[in-house]
């Protein structure tokens, strides 16, 4: 998993509306919490997904911005923001190429890990977080992120 203190790579991948959005246009309205999940509709996808839903305000408050990545195409994600209201963007990454750059691909390359990242608008990433299971260290993560963004 990328460290604090690395730089960010750039991509390009595709939103719940099948348009291309790339890291760069992720961070043109500041620093961006980049957050890596399993599968969309799962329990605890859904739980991770629901509490950024719950922060949502707060987070653009302080001036971040938040963006999902998981394997799952656009259809799937779309239909996953409306049925929780999701007010963020969600990326596909059906080939993992990014995933992959994250060095957040699961054991021997099946499944995504639960990781999330805070990365400023020079791309150097400034936080993260590897929570597998554990939703309540994603959830103690984006916490953390509104305080640093807060000061």
């Amino acid at each position: 998993m990328l460290s604090p203190g690395d730089r960010a790579p750039e991509f390009t991948l595709s939103d719940h509306e099948g348009r291309d959005t790339s890291l760069t246009s992720l961070l043109r309205s500041g620093a961006l919490i980049l957050y890596f999940y399993p599968a969309d509709f799962t329990p605890g996808c859904t739980r991770e997904a629901c509490a950024i839903r719950d922060l949502h305000a707060e987070i653009l408050k302080v001036g971040l911005n938040v963006a999902g990545v998981s394997p799952q195409g656009a259809d799937s994600h779309r239909r996953f923001r409306e049925q929780h209201h999701l007010p963020f963007t969600l990326l596909s990454d059906p080939d993992k190429s990014v995933i992959r750059m994250y060095d957040v691909d699961g054991p021997l390359g099946f499944g995504v890990r639960r990781a999330t990242f805070l990365i400023d608008p020079a791309r150097f990433i400034r936080d993260a977080v590897l929570a597998d299971f554990r939703i309540s260290a994603h959830d103690a993560f984006i916490s953390r992120a509104l305080a640093l963004a807060g000061t």
